[in-house]
């Protein structure tokens, strides 16, 4: 009879349905102190097997099963435990208010007051209730234990218990981190936010900084309303509190130790932030809103697209801000900050992210929409992109665009459990409310030093306009806005409040929106925390006003380049070679000795080497990297005896620059901006992303067009960033053969980068050289191979890598009389081989190829000089390709090919035809058309 009563019992409990994650919760509590649980779970626990130090031989699993075993038998489990064998309802009351902390702790978001409309209404959450739990308010005035519950009481009544767990979890804070396994983290922010009932006392001084931030915000928005009506400026209103919220955390970081923050963020507010926050000058804006503009900035873009660095004092010194630039894309900023941030640690040897600080600003619609901010949350832990932690803020206006209803923005509870992936803590919050905002701003920066760790803050609020302020918003969400034309701004509501509580009087609160009006009206800087920058920021004068001519010395000693060969071919007697990779090492020491020439992969070993051995750095990123996709790199070793890496490239001199190499996540969009991002903080620091195949960066095309192409012509923002993008015809089919080169073409012109399409060892030696040592920072994109990584026509001498010079053209090779030359067939990349291998078969005497290496900037003076005044008697020119027809450089470039044959010749096409496929998929075929293109250009 007891024990089918203790079953209907067990059975309606919380821990109904096996419910092992609470038990081992309960037993966590036991754990950190046996009077956390009550009587009868302490006598069961207990009664389970010692790990520590006792029975050592007992495995974690057996525990775990018998947690199961406990979660599935209820009652009966105690029976065959020491526990008694009859239970006191005082004591079954204890077990289900410690279920009810639980359940706030899991549930209490739900429930909290969040959205300042009042417009988001959660459904009802039962286990919030004490009714779920068995208990009424005839419990109110009974003591229970509490246990873990960081109240700072080892007991309470359940009526200040109910009321302490409501106010901590249901107020203005909506706290989401038991979802994290880690228990030290969950007991840290269970400590942080229960023991001061996530309410803590602020002081005076605080307040009126508050207060001043939400009259910048308000007031920031109203001047720029009524001097430029219409005007798009994505305004702040509804999120004001955003305002003072960066300023703490900016504050707060300074007085940690940080040394820079860096932050990225969408359109929203941004012109509020560049001036309320980093210090930009009000008069600047406002000149760029009357159309004003500085001719030597080039092309320019929108006010709502600007960056900005300014230095910021804080209580622990001055801290350097930097905004950076971002185009409509929305969430593409975030990798490129987080870049951004890994090279200004890199450069303070900051291992731990202590020194700079990134934060994130996002879109609610945004963030849950767009596929870069899963690939940013999945790198945060990685090797190669972990930068300590990440601050990201959700600027949660409830809109996207025109769309409101949350089954059409997202699939999820709320927009922020993406960053549940990776166990990151989500803290909710009313934007109404800045006190509390202010604090989740503080617990969720120490989170961030204290574990190193991405934190998420979702600043619930709304948007006073439409999308932009020429929007009609009323046309697709009227109820919404029919409250916010109704509802105070957050400046007025805060006010109200510290009137009302005796901190300040009216008086004083109108004299400081007076004060900023007027400091509008003078124009000078805002913010009184601004300072000019010092030595915060990365040097580039060295780098700029340089053209592609600029001199520089490329030359080495053919003994000190063997010297640097030979310290790459040397690895430790603990390393044992995989078999394969221990040829091709024995193969890179008789190039040493000169008993073979140079291949691909050691020549661009080489390159690295020498380098480094200068004291620059090189970082190298991609999916295979390490080894090289195609088996030719093999710079990181892995040892067949114990796994262990080493980098001979690491150990080429006692004073050489950082040599990284790092297998990057699975992401080209993401990993892209990254590397972007931390080119254009370290141009001291050749960086290299190199795709698995050269099409896979199509996943990067927003980064490619809107950052690495454009952005110097839009922000001034120079980058030295290098793509190896692998790219050839070898019948692989069309995801394999083609890295796309007619995209980049398109995207050439103002000077903004080198297209590049080097055929030997030599070249791509002194090509990735020439990157690292000329003084100028311009993107590299390179056109790399497949198939000549092994040819046995593409190799080196030690002679042509000791000249320093990369060749934009080559000019014919074999032993051709340039008068008895009729046609000149001018080609890039792997088609050259197949063209001279089929020549010297044909035995052909009266045709000279022409290799052009670097396709943009076009070697213009190079052709002329070389080729053009050489061959000039000849009438016949040839463009052969393997691309087809519409793709390549065929069309991209055919002007500069014009411009280059002598006058009254003729320029014709040999190649594939024109297709909507980069290549067709049948191996026979592509032999067929490869052949056909090769006949066609070489018969006369």
């Amino acid at each position: 009879m007891q024990q089918s009563v203790m079953k209907a019992w067990w059975d309606s409990s919380h821990m109904a349905g096996g419910n092992a994650a609470y038990i081992e919760e309960l037993y966590e509590a036991f754990l950190e102190d046996p009077n956390n649980v009550s009587d009868q779970w302490r006598s069961i626990f207990e009664g389970l097997p010692k790990v520590d130090g006792v029975e050592l031989d007992t495995s974690h699993s057996t525990i775990r099963e018998q947690f199961k075993a406990l979660a599935a038998l209820g009652p009966a489990a105690r029976a065959t435990s020491n526990a008694p064998s009859k239970t006191s309802t005082s004591d079954d009351k204890q077990v289900k208010v410690l279920q009810l902390i639980n359940a706030y702790r899991f549930r209490g978001h739900q429930h909290a007051n969040l959205d300042p409309l009042d417009l988001w209404k959660q459904p009802r959450v039962r286990d919030l209730e004490l009714s779920h739990h068995n208990l009424t308010e005839k419990d109110f005035d009974t003591h229970f234990n509490v246990g873990s519950y960081a109240i700072g009481q080892e007991t309470m009544t359940l009526k200040d218990l109910f009321t302490s767990l409501n106010r901590t979890y249901c107020g203005s804070i909506g706290s989401e981190y038991m979802h994290i396994t880690d228990t030290e983290q969950k007991r840290w922010l269970q400590q942080r936010i229960e023991s001061v009932q996530a309410k803590p006392e602020i002081s005076r001084e605080e307040k009126i900084h508050i207060l001043k931030g939400l009259v910048a915000a308000d007031g920031m928005e109203k001047y720029l309303g009524s001097k430029f009506p219409g005007a798009k400026r994505f305004s702040l209103e509804g999120g004001d509190s955003l305002v003072p919220m960066l300023k703490g955390l900016i504050n707060h970081a300074g007085e940690s130790g940080a040394k820079e923050v860096v932050i990225g963020m969408a359109h929203r507010g941004r012109l509020n932030v560049l001036v309320n926050v980093l210090g930009k000058n009000p008069s600047v804006l406002f000149d760029e809103f009357s159309g004003k503009h500085d001719e030597s900035l080039g092309a320019g873009d929108v006010k709502y697209h600007a960056g900005f660095s300014s230095d910021f004092a804080t209580g622990g010194g001055n801290v350097h801000l930097a905004l950076a630039f971002n185009p409509s894309h929305l969430e593409i900023v975030n990798p490129v900050v987080i870049g951004s941030v890994r090279a200004r640690l890199d450069r303070r040897n900051c291992s731990d992210g202590s020194a700079v600080l990134p934060i994130t600003i996002h879109g609610d619609s945004a963030i849950a929409g767009q596929g870069v901010v899963q690939e940013t949350f999945n790198m945060s832990q990685t090797r190669g992109f972990q930068v300590g932690g990440t601050v990201r803020i959700v600027i949660n206006n409830q809109v996207g665009f025109t769309t409101s209803k949350t089954e059409d923005t997202r699939s999820t509870q709320y927009c922020t459990d993406i960053a549940k992936m990776v166990q990151a803590p989500i803290f909710h919050v009313n934007a109404d409310d800045p006190e509390a905002v202010l604090f989740v701003t503080k617990l969720a920066l120490d989170y961030r030093n204290t574990f190193k760790r991405d934190v998420m803050i979702d600043l619930v609020c709304y948007r006073r306009h439409g999308h932009n302020e020429a929007d009609e918003p009323n046309a697709t969400q009227p109820l919404m806005y029919q409250k916010i034309k109704k509802h105070p701004v957050p400046r007025l509501i805060y006010a109200d409040q510290l009137t009302a509580e005796g901190t300040i009087d009216a008086h004083e609160i109108e004299k400081l929106v007076s004060e900023y009006r007027a400091a509008l009206d003078h124009g000078a800087c805002v913010v009184p925390e601004w300072r000019p920058m010092t030595e915060h920021s990365v040097d580039w004068t060295p780098y700029l006003g340089h053209d592609w001519d600029a001199e520089y010395d490329g030359t080495i000693e053919k003994d000190k380049l063997i010297e640097l060969g030979r310290s790459i071919v040397n690895y430790p007697e603990s390393v044992k070679l995989q078999s394969r990779v221990k040829k091709l090492y024995g193969d890179r020491e008789a190039m040493l000795a000169e008993e073979k020439l140079l291949d691909w992969g050691m020549a661009e070993n080489l390159a690295y080497a020498d380098i480094v051995s200068r004291g620059t750095s090189i970082r190298l990123t991609g999916q295979d990297s390490g080894r090289g996709t195609f088996f030719h790199r093999h710079a990181v070793l892995h040892s067949q005896s114990d796994g262990a890496e080493y980098m001979p490239l690491q150990h080429v001199s006692e004073n050489q620059g950082r040599m990284e190499i790092y297998d990057s996540v699975l992401s080209e969009a993401a990993v892209v901006a990254f590397e972007f991002g931390y080119a254009t903080a370290e141009p001291g620091t050749l960086t290299i992303w190199e795709a698995q195949f050269g099409d896979f960066a199509n996943g990067a095309q927003v980064v490619i067009d809107q950052f690495l192409s454009s952005g110097e012509a839009k922000w001034g923002r120079l980058c030295g960033l290098t793509l190896l993008l692998p790219h050839g015809y070898e019948g692989q089919g069309p995801e394999h053969s083609s890295a796309r080169l007619e995209r980049f073409l398109q995207l050439c012109a103002d000077h903004n980068w080198q297209v590049c399409v080097p055929s030997t060892p030599a070249q791509v030696y002194n090509m990735i050289r020439r990157q690292a040592i000329r003084p100028m920072r311009k993107p590299l994109i390179v056109m790399s191979p497949k198939s000549l990584l092994r040819h046995p026509l593409a190799i080196s001498s030690f002679d042509e890598l000791t000249d320093g010079i990369f060749h934009n053209v080559i000019d014919e090779i074999d032993d051709i009389k340039s008068e008895d030359v009729k046609r000149v067939i001018m080609c890039s990349g792997k088609v050259y081989y197949d063209l001279l291998e089929q020549r010297r078969k044909n035995e052909q005497s009266d045709i000279a190829i022409i290799r052009i290496e670097q396709l943009y900037p076009f070697p213009h003076e190079e052709m002329a000089a070389n080729i053009t005044n050489k061959y000039k008697h000849v009438k016949d020119w040839v463009w052969c390709q393997e691309e087809p027809q519409n793709q390549g450089a065929w069309y991209c470039s055919q002007h500069h090919f014009w411009g280059s044959i002598p006058d009254g010749a003729k320029l014709t096409y040999a190649g594939r035809t024109a297709s909507a496929s980069p290549a067709v998929g049948y191996n026979a075929v592509h032999n067929q058309q490869q052949k056909a293109l090769v006949d066609d250009a070489l018969t006369l």
